[in-house]
């Protein structure tokens, strides 16, 4: 099945499915002589694994990982990484009896005209329990990015009409809906339980700032750095919408207002303000990169919906199992590893091009 892949040098492919044996990823590219461990990559993992609060699926996964190549005496060798995650709290009985029922907001109908079979057994490989191999590759970027001074973060900017008034990165991951604003946090808290008591979802915005990242990453044409990006970030199944810095506010400004002025500050070329979220023409100037992502209502919740089976007949569906009814906290850890994946990909790119 094409499609698993992603990156041209520093490059994933992922395998797995929802409630299958295991998940995992094989990195190739890697450069030797990284110090690596298993908790680098387990960090990461805790922060995506599913059970993690009360506004969260119940289920129960520790997502421990497993190194099985491309390490030896805690340091990459430059041959591929081979990390596995195995399902333990997998219950492929949840779905049974809606095995021949199109869930509402799903692949289901679409994987089936696609490849003429699915595994219904939670959406199988379409379920976002794929992104549990993205974050453990991403764990390795992010680990060769930050002792290049690169470092990026993400974080729930809204939920609802509920929205971060304050930036703060260290309250960040003391609140269990990753919001960067306490006061906010609150309330998007007491908002995704009322939707949640109510057998519904709720989506929201999780921005992502891309700090250190050098000029000239990014190539003309068709692999401009934000186009890389927008591909990585919506290959991720709830994100429906992506902007870069002023995003469409820009089509409110006049060229004047939008351009910015650029100016010497002591070796650097600055341009304040950053409306084009640190990429111009495609390729990064040097500023902070700013991401917005649109994420959509999680698609499973326990209402009565309309919909139809694979005898092509109306029926009813409420779906049963364990499902997040905001899935923004979750997409935070996606969000950073794929980036992390696809700066680190550019950077080794523009090493063969015009070392930086």
């Amino acid at each position: 099945m094409a499609g698993n892949s992603f990156g041209k040098i520093f490059k994933i492919t992922t395998f797995g499915e929802s409630h299958g044996i295991a998940l995992g990823v094989i990195i190739d590219g890697v450069p030797p002589n990284i110090e690596l461990t298993a908790s680098d990559i387990q960090f990461e993992l805790d922060r995506r694994k599913p059970g993690q609060s009360k506004i969260t699926t119940k289920r129960q996964e520790s997502d421990k990982v497993e190194i099985l190549s491309g390490i030896f005496e805690n340091k990459t060798t430059g041959t591929p990484l081979a990390f596995v995650i195995y399902n333990k709290d997998q219950k492929p009985e949840d779905y049974s009896k809606i095995k021949d029922i199109f869930r509402p907001g799903h692949a289901d109908y679409t994987f089936l005209k696609k490849f003429g079979i699915r595994d219904f057994r939670g959406g199988g490989r379409a379920s976002g329990r794929e992104t549990v191999a993205r974050v453990a590759a991403g764990a390795v970027a992010k680990k060769i990015l930050r002792d290049k001074g690169i470092n990026i973060v993400a974080y729930t900017l809204s939920v609802g009409d509920i929205k971060a008034k304050k930036i703060d990165f260290t309250v960040i991951e003391k609140n269990i809906v990753r919001s960067p604003d306490l006061d906010a946090a609150e309330k998007m808290i007491k908002k995704i339980e009322e939707v949640k008591a109510q057998k519904d979802s709720i989506g929201g915005v999780v921005e992502t700032i891309i700090h250190g990242c050098p000029p000239g990453l990014g190539d003309p044409v068709f692999d401009k750095l934000d186009a890389c990006l927008s591909h990585a970030l919506m290959s991720i199944g709830s994100i429906k919408g992506i902007e870069f810095g002023s995003g469409f506010k820009c089509t409110e400004m006049l060229g004047s207002e939008h351009n910015g002025k650029m100016y010497i500050d002591g070796n650097k070329v600055k341009t304040v303000p950053n409306h084009t979220g640190g990429i111009a023409g495609g390729i990064s100037n040097g500023e902070d990169i700013v991401i917005r992502l649109a994420i959509k209502p999680t698609a499973s919740i326990g209402q009565q919906q309309q919909t139809v089976d694979v005898n092509s007949k109306s029926v009813t569906i409420e779906i049963d199992g364990r499902h997040d009814p905001c899935i923004c906290p979750r997409v935070v850890p996606v969000a950073e590893a794929m980036v992390a994946i696809t700066i680190l990909d550019a950077l080794l790119i523009q090493q063969i091009i015009n070392p930086i």
